[in-house]
C-alpha cells in the first residue's frame, strides 16, 4: 500500500474523524520497514479478519526477501472437552510495508497432539 493511503490496518482505534483529517493535511512520511513484532501483529490481524475464526496466537515470524512469513494458530472447531478442539496453522506473507501478499492453511491437527501429530 502506498505511504499516502490509509488502509484498514493503519488507523489507531479510538481516533476520531477530526484527528484523522488533521493528519491528512500534513505531508505523509514513508513508513519504516516492519520488524518481527509488528509483522507478527499484522499477520495475526489479517488471519483473524480473513478466516473470521478465533486465533490462538502467532507461532512463528520469519524474515524473507521483501517481507515476513508469519504463522498463526487458529481454532477451526471448538469441541467438548477442549482437548478435542481442531486447530490449524495459517501462513501469511506480509511485505515490508505491511501489505498482505498471500495466505494459506498449512496444517490442521487436534489440540494436544501438536502441530506434527505427536503428543505433548
Amino acid at each position: 500500500m502506498p505511504a499516502e493511503e490509509d488502509g484498514p490496518y493503519d488507523e489507531s482505534e479510538g481516533e476520531d474523524e477530526d484527528e484523522r483529517r488533521d493528519e491528512r493535511a500534513e505531508p505523509r512520511r514513508r513508513r519504516a520497514a516492519l520488524n518481527a513484532v509488528s509483522a507478527g501483529r499484522l499477520g495475526l490481524r489479517y488471519i483473524a479478519d480473513l478466516t473470521s475464526k478465533e486465533t490462538e496466537g502467532v507461532t512463528s515470524v520469519e524474515p524473507v526477501e521483501n517481507g515476513w512469513l508469519v504463522d498463526v494458530e487458529v481454532v477451526e472447531d471448538h469441541r467438548v472437552p477442549s482437548t478435542g478442539d481442531m486447530l490449524s496453522i495459517y501462513e501469511c506473507q506480509v511485505d515490508d510495508e505491511g501489505n498482505l501478499m498471500s495466505y494459506r492453511r498449512t496444517r490442521t491437527y487436534r489440540r494436544g497432539t501438536g502441530a506434527y501429530g505427536g503428543g505433548l
